[in-house]
């Protein structure tokens, strides 16, 4: 059995990340993915470039994915171009996975600001889904497909 997103979770992660983008002035849009890379939910803010809604769901992916910062796979790159031959989501900063034990659940994406903003507001949103879930995301399981 493994955790995993309902849609209360996906609802609350998006508040968290639009409220930390409000409070500081920022129009982002923030897109949350599954464990595969698939849209859950992609919200753009008011304001907010039209190319920032791929960028979001790519950053998601490749977080979602690789199960790391989106970052990381940005610095790998750098060491190791041939990174850049994935052909799954975007490695700009900006993307966290959704991690619990050692699963991976998800990830999100922001964009519309500066990458190291980006990223801020998805900490925000994975910091209120890991404090403020009313059912740990660790003991609400679903069967595995294994």
């Amino acid at each position: 059995m493994r955790p995993h997103l309902n849609e209360a979770d996906v609802i609350l992660m998006c508040e968290a990340a639009r409220g930390c983008a409000a409070a500081n002035g920022w129009n982002v849009t923030i897109a949350v993915v599954d464990e595969g890379g698939a849209l859950l939910r992609l919200e753009r803010m008011d304001g907010t470039g039209a190319a920032s809604s791929d960028i979001a769901t790519g950053k998601a992916k490749m977080a979602a994915i690789s199960r790391r910062k989106s970052k990381d796979m940005e610095e790998r790159i750098g060491e190791r171009p041939v990174f850049l031959k994935l052909s799954y989501g975007l490695p700009i900063q900006g993307g966290l996975p959704v991690l619990v034990d050692t699963w991976c659940l998800g990830g999100i994406g922001v964009s519309g600001v500066q990458s190291h903003q980006d990223e801020l507001i998805a900490q925000a949103a994975l910091d209120a889904l890991l404090s403020d879930t009313p059912v740990p995301l660790a003991d609400r399981t679903i069967e595995a497909n294994n």
